[in-house]
This record gives C-alpha cells, structure tokens and sequence, in this order.
C-alpha cells in the first residue's frame, strides 16, 4: 500500500504543478495568478473538492502522446463562497495555453451537470487560447456542449464568468450566454476575430486591448458588466455579487437580519432642482432610499442613461432600474433600453424584486436611432417588464412622458404598486410642446406669440404636468412625500412577498431580439 500511495501522491504533486514552474513564473510576470491562485481567493478556505484533477487528453495526433498534463488545462470541482455551495471551472494557461480540448470540455460539462441538478451556481474563470488546434473538431464538439449546458442553465442556476485571459473565437459565447461578465483590465480580452483577422479583412489596424479590452467591453459594446482593475478585485466582485443572488429559480432573494429604525429621509424633500429640466443624480435619490452603502451597481460606465444594479431594502435584496436625469436627461435609447431588459429578466428569473425609479423625457429621437431600430430594442425592455412576475414597485420623481411612461413599469404593464412625488410630471410631452400643438391657432393669432405661447403652456402644465390626473384614474397608487419613499417602499416590499402571479402557459415567448 506504501507504494500505491506514493504513486498516488506523486500523480497529485504532478496536478498541482500545472504547466510548470517556468510557465508559473511568466503567468506571474504577465500580472496573472495562476488557476489555482484564484480558486484559493474566491473560495471559503479548505472548502474545494477537485473533480476530474488527474484526467488526461487523449490525442495522439502531432507527438500530442508524448505531452500529457494531468487536469488537462482546467481544474473543475466544488466548494463554498461563504458558506453556499458554488461550482467552479478555473482554466489553467501555464498548460497548453488553456487551450480547450475534449477532455477539458467535458470537465467543465460535468460541473456544469452537477450544478443544474443540485441548484447552485457555476463560476467560470477563463484564461484559455482557445480550442486546441491539434484535436480540430473534436474541441469544437466540446465548445457547443459547453454552450448547449449554458442555454439549459439559463435562468435556473446564476451562471457568471469572469475573463481573467484571452479569450477569442468560439470561447467567447459560452460568457456571453452566461448572466453575468466580469474582465480585469489589462490582461484580458474578448473577441470574435483577433487584430490580424481585421486587419487582413478590413484593413483596419487595432491592438487586442483596443479591439475586445475590459474598458472597450464596459462602454462601447456592453459585453461586460464589470471591469475590475486587477484580478483580486474581480474575485471580490464575484463574492459581492453572490450575495445579492438565490441559488436557483426555485429559491428565494437572500435577506439579511435588520433592524427596523426611523425610515424618513428628510433630504428627499430637497433634492430636486428647483427647474424641472435641471439634472440631478439618480444615484443620490436610490442612496438615500436603500440600506446604507448596499448598491452594487452593474454595467455602470455602459448606457449611462440608465442606473441599474442590485441594493438591500430592509434586508432584501432587490433589483433597481433608474432613469439618470444626468446623462442625456435620462433619456431611453437603444443601449439603456438592452442594458435594463437584460437585468429585468435576470432578476425576474431569480425572484429578486424590482424598484424602478422613474425621471424620463421619452425615448432619444435621431435616425442613427431609428436606423438601428429603437423601436425593436425600446420593446425589449417593455417586454421584460410586461412578462416579469416578480414584485414591482415604481417611484415617479419627476418625468414620464409618452411611451416611456409606459414602458418604465407602468400600472398598465402589470407594476404591483406605483407612487410618484408631488414633482412628478405624467403625460403624453412636455407642457411646451405640448402647448405649440394644441393652442396651434390660438397663439398664431396672438399679438404677442411668446407671451401666448407661454400663457398656453402654464395651462397644459397646470392640467397634466403633475401626478394628480394619473391618481385620479388609479394609475398612481399614492402620491407621497419624498422624505417617505423608503418606509412606503419597505411597506410595499413587506406586503408583495409573497405575490404569486404566472403568465400563460407557453413553451415561451418571442422576445424582440
């Protein structure tokens, strides 16, 4: 038994190793920790049971047999993130360059089996060159099964991949099928097709970190909803971002113990601009409204027009969707509108309650935008919110005007409750075009068109700019002081929690993608 153990412990001590300590040493010079190094930081110590540690590939083609590595690019198992159960695939680059093989892939897929059956998430850390070139389509197999697992998973366990290395060509649609993005800038990227390919093709000279860098990903394109600035930062954010998630589809939000104290915050009633076309920060309206320092925000340098991110009411975790009065007077547009349906369906999915703040002018007029159709990506969002069954809550602050109204979880699109502030502004336009439409004749004929003009637009605004229409017709469930937003909304929450609401029985919906 003595020599079977050595075997034993000598095949570990191999595993351990990876690539090598060379190739251990250039990941460490590259500013990267090696895939064991991030287990250890995103897991609760001790708590890691490997899977699959002394598989092999099983090439034979281009003197493959003769350089075998055991875990074969990818350490797999399970563990805690403190305290709940996580399963995890970290990518090992010092072997093979990360590269993914048919071994590789089905250890990931076997994870991936694990977790879907026991309800917990799986955490992806990617650091590959991609599919092995050596065993040609047989990675490429492995890539779709990977994907296959992905699209069953969606919306049944969190699945959140974090980009800590290349990550090119077909690798990169198992994350973006995934919920959530993280990259580290600097030592990561994404792409379809790498510099030398667009250069050949399009002629067009980029670097890697220009093409599919964290910083192009967080404000260009929107792939990735974080960009950490290293990779500890990342794992942290990892953790963060648990907290605020179930397990699985069948779970409730996460709470945490609170004690109910004085829930007026009288800076509410104050900090609106006196000018209802001045911009003020939403962040400082949810800040003030939410448990103290418990916004996480997501996608927060991506369609700035639009806040969102998870925050603690009372304990409970929610999901908050915010107009943003200071970046194109929080307007909708293309990006905002897939920004906020795409974290809508996340949080619908997984039972964690929606807070929509509401400051917004209509959608964002041009033909760069109704060129590349507003009007299919505006519905998304209206779609998301329409199908969502989970409690929804809206605060009108100041605008809503025309079709936005609608679409920011409006009563009519099934919002549980709706309060708006005595500042808030419901209806079709704004009170002066609204005016130069109406009193058309009246002002033309006037002696002084100005003097007129401003005349008929004090009437509309004095008609309909204001939440007291919308509550006479029930649409507004409460108009309120804004100092007590957070206790109406703590009471809101409280009495939602246990709302059961389905839609109707379908193999599922066409969403306007």
């Amino acid at each position: 038994m003595d020599k079977k153990l050595e075997l034993l412990h000598a095949k570990r001590e191999q595993a351990m190793q990876g690539g090598g300590a060379q190739r251990i040493e250039s990941q460490h010079k590259k500013g990267k920790l090696t895939a064991r190094e991030r287990l250890h930081f995103l897991l609760d110590e001790g708590s890691f049971q490997e899977i699959g540690m002394l598989v092999t590939h099983r090439s034979v083609d281009f003197g493959m047999e003769k350089e075998k590595y055991p875990g074969d690019g990818v350490i797999t198992g399970y563990g805690t993130v403190n305290g709940r159960l996580v399963y995890v695939f970290s990518q090992d680059f010092t072997v093979f360059g990360g590269s993914l093989s048919e071994t590789h892939a089905e250890k990931i897929c076997k994870v991936m089996d694990l977790a879907l059956k026991n309800g917990a998430p799986v955490i992806g850390l990617n650091d590959s060159g991609g599919a092995r070139i050596q065993e040609g389509v047989v990675s490429l197999g492995g890539y779709a099964d990977i994907f296959y697992r992905n699209t069953m998973a969606s919306g049944v366990i969190p699945q959140i991949s974090a980009i800590m290395g290349p990550c090119a060509g077909g690798a990169v649609y198992s994350p973006a099928i995934t919920d959530f993005i993280l990259m580290v800038e600097h030592t990561s990227y994404m792409f379809v097709t790498g510099p030398n390919v667009v250069k050949t093709v399009t002629h067009e000279v980029v670097t890697s970190e220009e093409l599919g860098g964290a910083h192009t990903h967080a404000t260009k394109s929107g792939v990735t909803h974080f960009a950490c600035p290293n990779e500890i930062a990342a794992i942290q954010h990892i953790k963060q971002l648990l907290s605020y998630m179930p397990q699985n589809c069948e779970d409730k939000a996460p709470s945490l113990p609170y004690e109910p104290g004085d829930e007026l915050r009288p800076a509410l009633n104050s900090l609106l601009p006196p000018a209802p076309s001045t911009p003020y920060d939403i962040r400082e309206v949810i800040e003030q409204v939410i448990d103290q320092d418990s916004f996480f925000e997501v996608h927060k340098d991506f369609a700035e027009n639009l806040v969102i991110g998870f925050a603690r009411l009372a304990g409970r975790s929610i999901g908050i969707v915010a107009n943003q009065p200071a970046f194109l007077a929080g307007v909708l547009d293309i990006h905002s509108s897939t920004k906020g349906a795409r974290f809508v369906r996340f949080c619908d999915c997984f039972n964690i309650p929606l807070l929509v703040f509401e400051d917004v002018p209509g959608f964002l007029p041009g033909t760069d935008q109704e060129w590349n159709a507003i009007i299919t990506n505006g519905a998304k969002l209206l779609y998301a919110f329409c199908e969502a069954t989970v409690p929804r809550v809206t605060v009108i602050t100041r605008k809503a005007y025309g079709g936005a109204y609608d679409v920011m979880n409006s009563k009519h699109i099934g919002a549980d409750m709706n309060f708006a502030w005595p500042s808030a502004e419901i209806a079709v336009m704004g009170a002066k075009g609204a005016a130069e439409i109406i009193f058309k004749r009246e002002i033309s004929h006037a002696d002084d068109h100005e003097g007129k003009w401003q005349e008929m637009e004090q009437l509309y605004a004095d008609t309909f700019a204001n939440p007291y229409r919308a509550a006479e017709r029930g649409f507004i469930d409460e108009v309120i002081e804004p100092a007590e937003t957070r206790a109406k909304l703590i009471s809101a929450f409280k009495m939602l929690e246990n709302k059961v609401a389905n839609n109707p029985r379908k193999k599922h919906g066409n969403i306007p993608l």
